[in-house]
Parts: structure tokens; C-alpha cells; sequence
């Protein structure tokens, strides 16, 4: 249950993900070129992403969702398998290690969910768990 559960969250998260960008919302440049900005990617002067292969950040912001993928350079790819190495590897010792009884308890709760009366055990955070599951496994379907 605790891959279902972590799977579930990346396949939320990546739901949304493709659906902002379909609507033609971006991460604005702040640090980058003005004029950029969330709705209106454009810039005046391109930055480039990857100088072999002569992708701008304009270019992936104009492409579709499942397009911009093979925009990325291997390199782009190396660094999120790193990150994604290193999520595994933090979430395995909060939950095995830390000795975590309870699947997708990784000790991160900024929201207080847990430190309500009952904790985990409430009738609350129970039905809020299994709606976590079953939104996940939607997510994962789509």
C-alpha cells in the first residue's frame, strides 16, 4: 500500500501538471529575460536550454505537454532521475528506517492533519486517507 500511496501522489501531481500546461499556464522567468511571464512565456531574448541542441525554454513553453519531453537533453533527464534518487532515498528512511507504521507517513505534515484529536486513528483522517487512495488511483489511470 505504501507504492500505491506514493504512486498515487506523483500521478495526482502530474495530472495537474499536463493540465496547467494545457491551459497555457508556465512557470514564470523571474530571474529571466523581461517581458516573461506565466501566461506569456515569449521573451525578447531566448534562453537557451541546451546549447547542442539549440532549444530555447520559449520552445518547450510553445510545445504540447507529451511533445516537450523529447525537447529535454539527456543531460535535463540525468538530473531528475538524480532528484527522483534522492526523494526514494529520503522517503525510504522516514518510512523504514524511522520505523513509520502507517503507509505514505513520511513524517511531513505542514498542515497539522495528524496532530488533531485522535491523530491518525481519528475517524477524520481515516476517511481522508482513503479518499487519498482513491483519487490516486484515478490519477493513475489518467
Amino acid at each position: 500500500q505504501n507504492a500505491e500511496i506514493k504512486n498515487g501522489r506523483v500521478a495526482m501531481v502530474a495530472t495537474i501538471g499536463y493540465m496547467i500546461q494545457k491551459w497555457g499556464i508556465h512557470m514564470p522567468l523571474y530571474l529571466g529575460p523581461s517581458g516573461s511571464n506565466g501566461f506569456h512565456p515569449e521573451s525578447s531574448k531566448d534562453w537557451l536550454l541546451s546549447s547542442t541542441t539549440g532549444v530555447t525554454f520559449s520552445d518547450i513553453a510553445k510545445a504540447a505537454p507529451l511533445d516537450s519531453i523529447y525537447m529535454v537533453p539527456a543531460a535535463g533527464w540525468l538530473q531528475v532521475l538524480f532528484a527522483a534518487g534522492l526523494f526514494e532515498l529520503t522517503a525510504y528512511k522516514r518510512q523504514w528506517m524511522d520505523e513509520r507504521p502507517i503507509p505514505g507517513d513520511y513524517g511531513y505534515d505542514p498542515l497539522g492533519f495528524t496532530k488533531r484529536e485522535g491523530g491518525w486513528e481519528s475517524e477524520e483522517l481515516t476517511k481522508l486517507r482513503m479518499m487519498e487512495i482513491k483519487n490516486g488511483r484515478v490519477a493513475m489511470m489518467a
